[in-house]
């Protein structure tokens, strides 16, 4: 029994926690995006899972429950894609895809007596597609996190790791446990009912800290070290306070702009931070906190990008050039494929390659002409003979 009461306790205390964090998305949040709405929603989901899944807890409930919460793998999934991917859009058809879950996980949970060889489908279509997203989340989790330049995001993406692959491994215990005996969404097993408790209070400790603790934002921090650098003739100051070792000190804001603009070094084939703090010879965190707070930048990559785009865009617009490819425009920017070249530059510009070449030639042409028919205007004419 005090097991017990110690389990309900540390659920009790997560779940109030994630409605907290709830209330103040829903209260605070203005406008809501895509980040906050899932953030919502896992809040929600986790809270819900923390009090349904306690000791005790009706077995009559869990024909409702269960299917319920067999949409949290899809939530996790849509958020760890809109915390860690920049240009991510919620579309229609996750929310399809989320419902699509739980109406099955109901069918199976409602099956189960009438037709069990239905219930095992629909349990094994539920844990199939949960592993599915697991892994997605993983991939996600992990092959942007070297170009991540936010501390605090990449403090969460260990914490996302860890909550995927417990996903992982219920989900293939799951598909393991359907080959004999009821499937866990009809009788689920509670053996590990305290560690599972213990976890969701630790989540929901990360969660809180990075609610209530987010990293600086790189705009208001950018802004706040260079006035604090220009008041005390070059010297960077946090606000309000000495000089920082953890500032962003102007001088590598310098040597960084003259090595991207001068020698362009975002030419170089496979440029990664590790690289590129090398040649700086600064630790890796110092530049990702000189990219991300002095120059507000969240992901190397795009501002790898942001100079090789200016590249771009120059020599479209030069009348010179009209003649060379697009595709050797690109790959002398440093874009290794047409490909990402003409999705990084249609999301800058809203225009294609070939349409921004052409509006930005007849511009040109007609600044000359105007130019032209300008200079003629008062000269006398000239006799000839």
């Amino acid at each position: 029994m005090q097991i017990i009461a110690l389990d309900l306790g540390l659920r009790g205390a997560a779940a109030g926690v994630f409605l907290m964090l709830l209330a103040v998305i829903l209260g605070r949040s203005r406008p809501f995006n895509a980040t906050r709405i899932l953030g919502a929603a896992m809040c929600a989901a986790t809270a819900f899972f923390a009090i349904a899944t306690a000791p005790y807890v009706p077995k009559a409930t869990l024909w409702w429950t269960l299917p319920i919460m067999a949409g949290t793998p899809v939530l996790l999934w849509l958020w760890a894609r809109a915390a860690f991917d920049d240009d991510f859009v919620l579309r229609y058809w996750h929310g399809a895809l989320w419902l699509l879950v739980i109406g099955i996980a109901f069918m199976g949970s409602l099956a189960w007596t009438a037709c069990p060889a239905c219930s095992r489908a629909g349990t094994r279509f539920v844990s199939l597609v949960s592993l599915i997203l697991a892994i997605a989340t993983i991939a996600q989790t992990v092959r942007t996190w070297s170009a991540d330049l936010v501390a605090g995001r990449r403090r969460l993406r260990v914490a996302m790791l860890v909550v995927s692959l417990l996903f992982f491994a219920l989900a293939g215990s799951d598909m393991l446990s359907l080959s004999s005996g009821v499937p866990r969404i009809v009788e689920p097993n509670f053996s590990g009912s305290l560690p599972n408790a213990f976890g969701l209070l630790v989540l929901a400790a990360l969660a809180g800290w990075s609610s209530f603790h987010p990293p600086p934002d790189p705009a208001m921090a950018g802004a706040a070290i260079h006035a604090s650098a220009d008041a005390a003739g070059g010297t960077p100051t946090e606000p309000g306070g000495p000089a920082s070792p953890d500032a962003v000190a102007p001088a590598l804001l310098r040597r960084l702009d003259r090595l991207m603009s001068l020698e362009r070094i975002y030419r170089q084939e496979g440029l990664t931070i590790a690289m590129l703090a090398a040649k700086l010879d600064v630790p890796q965190h110092r530049l990702r906190q000189a990219i991300n707070e002095g120059l507000g930048h969240r992901n190397f990559n795009a501002f790898l990008n942001r100079y090789r785009i200016d590249e771009a865009k120059a020599a479209l617009a030069d009348p010179s050039q009209r003649d060379v490819p697009v595709l050797t425009i690109a790959m002398d920017a440093g874009f290794q494929s047409i490909g990402p070249f003409n999705r990084a530059f249609k999301a800058d510009t809203g225009l294609t390659p070939t349409e921004f070449r052409r509006d930005a030639l007849a511009a040109s042409q007609a600044t000359a002409s105007k130019s032209d028919a300008a200079s003629g205007i008062g000269q006398p004419d000239r006799e000839i003979g």
